[in-house]
């Protein structure tokens, strides 16, 4: 069984919550995806095996560092082409400190975007392998 990273929210007479590590990146994960512009998230080696493999890996593109009270947040996306890069890459930052504070109380003290790549819309229809109608 994997060991899971855990932090430590609260520790009262009922008890202690703890939220793993994967908790906060699925979350900022999701929320980036969200953001218009952002055409998914830029994986390594081990998000293709993940992938091919065919787990579900809601982490891609996403790395944390949680204390008990904090999180720093990195993400690794690209980008659709003709997007205002400054401007997703704002509305990414924003989502996602926004998403990852309200749902586990933590605070988000930075939230670094790290543009990839650009995708383009053809590269969806090259993908499919239809050359004519």
């Amino acid at each position: 069984m994997e060991e899971h990273e855990v932090l430590s929210l609260v520790t009262d007479d009922t008890g202690a919550v703890r939220i793993a590590d994967e908790v906060v990146s699925v979350i900022a994960g999701i929320a980036a995806n969200e953001v218009e512009g952002i055409a998914g998230m830029a994986g390594g080696i081990v998000g293709g095996i993940t992938e091919r493999l065919g787990l579900k890996h809601l982490q891609r593109g996403v790395k944390v560092e949680v204390g008990e009270r904090e999180a720093a947040i990195d993400l690794f996306v690209l980008v659709e082409y003709g997007a205002r890069i400054p401007e997703v890459a704002q509305r990414v930052q924003d989502r996602v400190k926004s998403a990852v504070e309200s749902m586990t109380g933590l605070k988000v003290v930075e939230v670094n975007v790290h543009i990839q790549g650009v995708a383009f819309a053809d590269m969806e229809k090259d993908a499919e392998g239809l050359r004519v109608k």
